[in-house]
């Protein structure tokens, strides 16, 4: 597994990894992880970029909160 990019800037850690014939885009947020696994036949290393827009990032720090939340009630 080999790190093709890591984005900063972002409110959670973005790191896209290339194995298996696939990328994986992670995004870590404090204790939790979400992970994405994207065909290299569909896109090009150039275009993870079009995956990774403002809309995808807020929906992903959506599912984030909804994670703790749901830790936090199982915890309880």
């Amino acid at each position: 597994m080999r790190v093709v990019k890591e984005l900063t800037g972002k409110p959670c850690k973005v790191t896209v990894f290339s194995w298996n014939e696939k990328y994986l885009i992670k995004l870590e947020y404090g204790p939790f992880e979400q992970t994405y696994k994207v065909s290299m036949m569909d896109y090009l290393e150039e275009e993870i970029d079009d995956i990774l827009t403002d809309k995808f990032i807020s929906e992903a720090m959506d599912r984030f909160k909804s994670m703790g939340v749901s830790l936090r009630d199982a915890i309880n």
